[in-house]
């Protein structure tokens, strides 16, 4: 056998090969099921949204006059009432008359501290101390806040305008912050904005939400993640929602009977989570519906292109 023949002959095997393997590749894959039984379970529709923890009412303190801190009673994240002494401070000029009369002995530093007494700096409100920015001996003018004080923290969520009607004030809902995901906080929407704000053409609302209790770990400026309740069913039958078809038949599903054989149902859904749907008629409790797999038939299995005979044989 010359060269030449043997160069038709391995062209030909080549294209035999070549033939097989596209006709295998035509074949429809096999479809799979998967047999789901039809439980009871709890739903619940969510709207989700992302915020910023914030104060819902921050307070600067400022002094009326410039002077300088002569001790400092609270620390950040202390909770204080209203009235409560939070420092004692010195005006410029009791300050200066007090370094003076150091100079001369601790008889005229007595003197001047019973003749020009300390102003106290007291709390106007209810609050958490979130921000201290003197220490004692410290100087300030009359501009600088010395403390800054919150009644609550809140989380101010950044709620969609098409999810922003099914968002009421009094509704619950979950913060988790973004450094202690482990943690679920109970939260109700405390109040949500009039105005809209619009960046990159999408238009959202600010929604705020309070804990019902503040965890201590709760930070202003952290990141949180809100989940708005929007409404809840318990003990109610439920399929994946891979198992319903929409055809002209309205939502359908593929059912296995007692005997073994599959039949196609139609049924009634009823609110969904985007991954289970409630099913109100059609079903009963521990039926089997099928749940389509998209899977590789077995005729696919150990196909070899480069082999003349088109495929190998399984353990070789």
């Amino acid at each position: 056998m010359n060269k030449k023949k043997l160069l038709l002959i391995g062209g030909g095997i080549i294209l035999m090969a070549g033939i097989g393997y596209t006709l295998q590749r035509k074949k429809p894959a096999k479809t799979l099921y998967e047999d789901v039984k039809v439980s009871r379970d709890k739903l619940e529709m969510m709207v989700l949204a992302t915020g910023t923890v914030q104060p819902e009412n921050r307070l600067e303190i400022k002094s009326p006059v410039a002077g300088r801190v002569e001790s400092v009673l609270i620390k950040e994240g202390q909770v204080v009432k209203k009235g409560q002494l939070l420092a004692w401070m010195s005006s410029t000029e009791r300050a200066a008359l007090l370094d003076a009369a150091r100079a001369k002995g601790e008889e005229e530093v007595k003197k001047w501290e019973d003749l020009y007494r300390q102003t106290p700096v007291v709390s106007p409100i209810n609050g958490t101390i979130i921000l201290k920015n003197v220490e004692s001996g410290q100087t300030f003018t009359n501009a600088d806040a010395i403390f800054v004080l919150s009644n609550r923290l809140t989380v101010k969520a950044q709620v969609d305008e098409t999810d922003i009607a099914s968002i009421k004030v009094n509704q619950k809902a979950e913060i988790v912050l973004d450094a202690y995901a482990e943690n679920r906080i109970s939260a109700i929407v405390a109040a949500i904005a009039y105005d809209a704000t619009t960046v990159n053409n999408v238009t959202t609302y600010v929604v705020d939400v309070a804990p019902e209790k503040t965890p201590e770990f709760m930070r202003s400026g952290m990141t949180a993640n809100v989940n708005f309740l929007v409404s809840s069913k318990k003990d109610i039958l439920v399929v994946p929602n891979s198992a319903i078809e929409i055809n002209e038949n309205g939502a359908t599903v593929l059912s296995r009977g007692a005997d073994g054989k599959k039949k196609l149902v139609v049924v009634k859904t009823g609110m969904s989570d985007g991954k289970i749907t409630e099913v109100i008629e059609g079903l009963t409790e521990n039926d089997i519906v099928l749940v389509k797999q998209l899977g590789t038939s077995d005729d696919e299995k150990g196909f070899n292109p480069f082999s003349p005979f088109g495929r190998r044989k399984k353990g070789r």
